[in-house]
């Protein structure tokens, strides 16, 4: 059983105002009991209410109510299911958005499924493309084929989900497509350098903030996880960072203005090579 964190820090930096075109994206890094929904459910509902006020977007790890279990028939739950249902309430209670991912089954097919609830309770789903072969993941998830970008407050945001960060060609910000790029992970500390470098070349090639959120903690296959959760601007600086091994919420202000500002100085997209994904 993962130690119990009992301690959550709750940071806002520079947040008195709030200008025009900014977002204020919120990263919780925390540990997951593992396979407890309910145990979960209300740590997160308790860590997402402190916010309220003080965020636009809030953003889970990966299979936020469960861990990464492969117990998918066990622990799937359909797509209108308590943890989803629960998810959109509090978004709307709250006034502000929530990105994550949890364990959906859906026509008889389980699903890594990546989940981004609208203030005023609309929702948009993405199933991870990527599964990871060598937690066999492919062996107990069906693989999703569709992008997700979502539209709010005037930021087009992608969503994606752990092991797709390895792989620069789905994540290809074609024509601007996106400003900001979401990875909720489960990245084991034994590969915490790679999840680092990872979320620097992906801001950089695709000019957008990148922003990536990892779990602590130890799950039930004994595996550490050291969280290391962290925002990018598109220049590769790092904007934020949650200390390692510790439970932490962080608020960071993003601007979109200096992201187009950046973009039209230095439009690199404009010589990007086109393709298709099939």
């Amino acid at each position: 059983m993962p130690p119990d964190w009992k301690t959550s820090l709750v940071h806002y930096p520079e947040m008195k105002e709030v200008a025009d075109n900014s977002l204020r994206v919120s990263l919780i890094q925390t540990d997951i009991v593992w396979e407890e929904k309910e145990r979960n459910l209300l740590s997160f509902a308790s860590k997402i209410r402190s916010l309220k006020g003080n965020t636009d977007l809030v953003v889970l790890p990966e299979m936020c109510t469960t861990g990464f279990s492969m117990h998918s028939r066990q622990l799937a739950e359909p797509p209108d299911g308590k943890s989803l249902t629960t998810f959109r309430e509090l978004a709307v209670e709250n006034n502000l958005a929530i990105a994550g991912s949890l364990i959906v089954e859906e026509k008889g097919d389980y699903f890594n499924r990546g989940f981004f609830f609208l203030p005023d309770g609309s929702s948009f789903s993405y199933d991870k493309r990527h599964l990871f072969r060598m937690g066999e993941e492919d062996r107990y998830f069906s693989a999703g084929n569709k992008r997700l970008v979502v539209r709010y407050k005037n930021w087009n945001i992608c969503l994606m989900i752990c092991y797709d960060l390895r792989f620069p060609v789905w994540c290809r910000n074609q024509k601007n497509e996106y400003d900001l790029l979401l990875f909720v992970a489960s990245w084991p500390e034994s590969r915490i350098r790679v999840w680092e470098n990872l979320l620097v070349a992906r801001a950089l090639e695709n000019l957008s903030y990148v922003a990536g959120v990892n779990r602590v903690g130890r799950d039930g296959h004994n595996l550490s996880y050291c969280g290391k959760s962290m925002i990018i601007d598109p220049k590769g600086k790092n904007l934020l960072t949650c200390p390692d091994h510790t439970e932490q919420i962080e608020t960071c202000s993003l601007s979109l203005d200096e992201l187009q500002q950046f973009r039209k100085k230095f439009p690199a997209g404009e010589d990007a090579d086109s393709f298709i994904i099939l």
